[in-house]
């Protein structure tokens, strides 16, 4: 006997849960500033999930918001570890750098998100929270005013579900944002615009090729600060150099190190950079800070570990 041909239907409220992944992780690496552990966190929320039975499942009335509760949890927790390995990482540690923006605005859904705050200035786009400089200026903030202002003021989550995954009152969360919002503004100088930045950075690859120091003076701020992040795999500055003279010196130093080396104009945590490759093989990824019209900011990475989402670019 034939048995009728059914065709398959994918579970609707599989998929729905399983849509939520792109979302999870956009928001777990704005929180960890690190992709792999950003991944890490996602898998184990989706392990937390399927680890409940069909019932419990069922009787979560908005599975999103568990999701999203639970990776804001799990991120806190590694938040609150995160200084301490921070302490025993080998040279300057450097959030890991992420190709084209495009991939990483996931933000909430317009059905049904909560209104955002009533100031639309409180407002940092996605596109913003990924540069380099944001998250570096994350960095510096406590584990719970990271979580607080990255949910609330990035992806427009409400003070009382925030509450529920900082464990305080929507209040103090709201006091939490504020914080961060001020460390936000006083640390961000406005930018030109991307073209321009595009420009100025297409300039340092072309005067750092021609080892022109006078050119790399003028397109540095004086005061500006590279940074190199080797995680002593790789060979790479000790420390941070400070001035933009001195930094100009160095980069003309190291010229008869990127022989062979080719360097490619990439997007970078949504701002023009730099991508070295030798032989195809990506060995650093370098993301700018411009203010004032000029380079304020170098950041240099080099750890293998951390440019594996530029391994096929």
């Amino acid at each position: 006997m034939t048995m009728p041909f059914e065709p398959y239907s994918p579970d609707p409220g599989l998929s729905a849960i399983m849509s939520e992944r792109r979302q999870l992780t956009n928001l777990a690496y704005r929180l960890l500033g690190s992709l792999t552990d950003a991944e890490d966190v996602v898998q184990e929320t989706y392990a937390r999930w399927y680890a409940m039975s069909g019932p419990e499942q069922e009787a979560i009335e908005n599975p999103a918001a568990w999701l999203t509760r639970v990776a804001g949890r799990i991120c806190l927790d590694v938040l609150g570890s995160a200084r301490a390995r921070r302490e025993r990482y080998v040279g300057e540690w450097i959030p890991e750098p992420v190709p084209d923006s495009t991939e990483w605005i996931g933000g909430r859904p317009g059905a049904g998100a909560p209104a955002g705050p009533a100031d639309p200035a409180d407002q940092i786009t996605l596109d913003e929270s990924i540069s380099m400089a944001f998250l570096i200026v994350l960095e510096a903030m406590t584990p719970a005013e990271r979580v607080a202002f990255v949910l609330h003021d990035v992806f427009r989550y409400p003070f009382a579900e925030v509450a529920e995954i900082v464990g305080r009152t929507p209040a103090a969360c709201r006091q939490l944002a504020s914080s961060a919002r001020r460390r936000i503004r006083a640390a961000r100088p406005p930018e030109p615009p991307p073209s321009r930045q595009a420009d100025l950075v297409r300039e340092f690859k072309r005067a750092w090729q021609a080892k022109d120091i006078n050119a790399l003076i003028g397109l540095l701020d004086p005061d500006a600060t590279a940074i190199a992040d080797g995680g002593g795999v790789v060979s790479a500055l000790a420390r941070p150099i400070v001035g933009g003279e001195r930094i100009a010196r160095r980069m003309v130093d190291i010229t008869g190190l990127v022989a062979g080396v080719t360097f490619l104009e990439r997007t970078v945590n949504g701002r023009p950079g730099l991508v070295a490759q030798r032989d195809g093989v990506t060995m650093v990824v370098v993301a700018f800070g411009v203010a004032d019209d000029r380079i304020s900011h170098i950041w240099a990475v080099l750890n293998p570990g951390k440019l594996q989402p530029w391994i096929t670019d």
